[in-house]
């Protein structure tokens, strides 16, 4: 039992280190890359887009087809 302790702490530690190492090698290149990496080229800022007051006509005989597919839909699918 007491080699199985001495084994996982020992697992435990190595893993550990090899994170440490992991995340001040990855700082280091990410400093390295952003030294000698070309510029981000500048994006135009956007612009909002107007949105018109009046809602869009729809034509009668559209909306009455809307109606009739809506309440055949709601007839076939009741919970």
């Amino acid at each position: 039992m007491s080699q199985a302790i001495d084994l996982m702490i020992a697992g435990m530690g190595f893993v550990f280190v090899f994170l440490i190492i992991l995340v001040f090698a990855t700082g280091i290149m990410s400093k390295i890359i952003g030294r000698f990496a070309p510029p981000e080229p500048a994006t135009p800022a956007r612009t909002p887009r107007a949105k018109s007051s009046a809602p869009a006509k729809v034509d009668p005989d559209t909306a009455e087809a809307i109606k009739k597919a809506i309440a055949q839909y709601r007839s076939r699918h009741k919970k």
